[in-house]
Parts: structure tokens; sequence; C-alpha cells
């Protein structure tokens, strides 16, 4: 062996030191590329579902609102969903 067998010997090996652990990182690590891209699209749809549930929040508190001042709105509500009826009076429910 000569000095160049040498010096190429000790480049491989930081050649091979790099590939594992690019490896490592973007493969087996507990934080990898994959992981990562898995916790990211994860926060995403947590957003969109955020989004989404805010905005039945603010529907529900302006249905809230109005059943609580309006009393038209509370029998058509109780009729709706409940079936109540008034008295000497027939509901026919349709599906």
């Amino acid at each position: 062996m000569n000095l160049s067998d040498i010096k190429n010997i000790k480049g491989l090996k930081y050649i091979v030191a790099t590939l594992v652990f690019v490896a490592l990182i973007l493969f087996i690590d507990d934080y990898s590329l994959r992981v990562s891209s898995r916790l990211s699209r994860q926060v995403r749809e947590l957003h969109d579902q955020e989004r989404e549930l805010s905005q039945a929040i603010l529907q529900d508190s302006s249905a809230n609102a109005q059943l609580r001042d309006n009393l038209d709105a509370k029998e058509h509500y109780g009729r709706e969903h409940y079936y109540m009826k008034r008295p000497n009076e027939d509901i026919f429910v349709i599906k």
C-alpha cells in the first residue's frame, strides 16, 4: 500500500460515515423525514378541522341566541326536532 491508497481509504471512511448519517436522519431517526412529513400533514388536517369546528360554533351560537330570544323559533325547533304538536293536531312524518 502506498500513500494515495491510504488517503483514498480515509476519504472513503468519511463518505461512508456521511452516507450512514444521512440514512439515519432520513429514515431511521425518531424525527426522520418520513415522520416529520406525517406530522406536518396531521397538523394541516387539525387546522382544517379547527376551522370547520369554529364555523360550526359560530352557527350554533347564532341559532342558540335566536332560540333564546324568539318564541316562534323555539316552537319551530321543537316541532322539527322533537315532533312536538299542539293539542288536537296530527303530525305526519314523511321520510
